[in-house]
């Protein structure tokens, strides 16, 4: 299998690409998704993992509130991955990740997810390369089981943002006062290490078992879509179905 080098991978839309074309596409992929989730609630056969992993300010709330937003309540679910606590700690790595896991009939949203375990941690040198890999071995055993032995569908997106656009999206915080509830200093800290993480995040998606679904996310409407094909293209190959009475 060829390589991804983040480098050489376009970070924004293409340059033939029509908006408003784009815009329109993604609000019937978007529909289309909601339509096929009431399916998968009823039918409770399946489920669906999505994998939202990416720098800061790469998009991930935009996506889970704009790809999902007609698909009902019950159905939905997002889970957002922080620091862990001193419990969390206490035991292994998968152990918080294991019990958000979706249930039949579910479709659940990790924004950050375990593959921070393998990343953050690599790039501040709190674990070494043998720990590193072996955590990676484990994320593909899980995986694997999520998919066989639970029927659940794992979507994983890698948000592929510029430094530059990242950079505008966090002065944007500092700056805008209805988007400085998510400012953290820290960010800008993060971003100096820009190198270290694409090197580790290009590890994790040449290493993983599932694939990963690069995502261009300079472009917010072309981001949108992007995900939507992806996730509706799925939901249509899973095919769920309303139950039916048994005829008498």
């Amino acid at each position: 299998m060829k390589k991804t080098i983040l480098s050489k991978v376009s970070t924004g839309a293409p340059k033939n690409a029509d908006k408003e074309k784009i815009k329109k596409e993604t609000e019937k992929l978007v529909k289309e998704i909601g339509e096929w989730s009431e399916k998968l609630f009823a039918e409770r056969k399946q489920s669906i993992l999505i994998v939202l992993q990416g720098m800061d300010a790469s998009g991930k709330d935009g996506i889970a509130k704009n790809v999902f937003s007609h698909c009902p309540p019950l159905v939905i679910d997002a889970h957002p991955f922080r620091k862990p606590t001193e419990e969390e700690m206490a035991h292994d790595f998968l152990w918080r990740v294991h019990k958000w896991a979706p249930g039949k009939g579910l479709i659940k949203i990790f924004i950050r997810s375990h593959y921070e375990d393998i990343l953050i941690q690599r790039v501040h040198g709190w674990i070494d390369d043998e720990r590193a890999s072996l955590r990676l071995e484990s994320i593909n055993a899980f995986e694997k089981l999520l998919q066989y032995d639970a029927n659940t569908t794992v979507l994983k997106f890698y948000l592929h943002i510029s430094q530059k656009k990242q950079h505008k999206k966090l002065q944007e915080r500092l700056e805008v006062p209805e988007k400085q509830w998510k400012y953290n200093p820290g960010d800008f800290e993060e971003s100096k290490l820009w190198d270290r993480y694409m090197h580790y995040y290009e590890e994790v998606i040449n290493g993983s078992a599932i694939p990963w679904h690069i995502v261009p996310v300079d472009h917010k409407w072309y981001r949108d879509y992007t995900v939507a094909k992806v996730v509706c293209e799925e939901l249509r190959k899973m095919a769920p179905t309303y139950p039916t009475l048994p005829k008498e």
